[in-house]
């Protein structure tokens, strides 16, 4: 899956579940400042995240995710290491 793909799936959750517009997200969007996620969001977000792309975010890694672009990091991560 290219980073372009992880881009438009994540965004996709942002918009479908978070009712984020889609025209505030860019990479150094932070999650709960510029996006308005709060930590129960959070959560959501990792499981949202998880069941899209079939990958397991640990609680540390899920609790230092900051940034929009974390996330799509980490799910890249996840298919350069599969």
């Amino acid at each position: 899956m290219t980073l372009e793909n992880i881009i438009e799936k994540v965004n996709e959750i942002m918009v479908d579940e978070f009712e984020v517009e889609a025209s505030i997200i860019n990479p150094e969007s932070k999650l709960g400042e510029d996006l308005g996620l709060d930590s129960l969001d959070g959560v959501d977000l990792v499981v949202a995240v998880e069941k899209e792309f079939g990958c397991k975010i640990q609680e540390d890694v899920a609790r230092n995710m900051k940034t929009i672009k974390d996330v799509y990091e980490h799910i890249e991560k996840f298919y350069a290491e599969k």
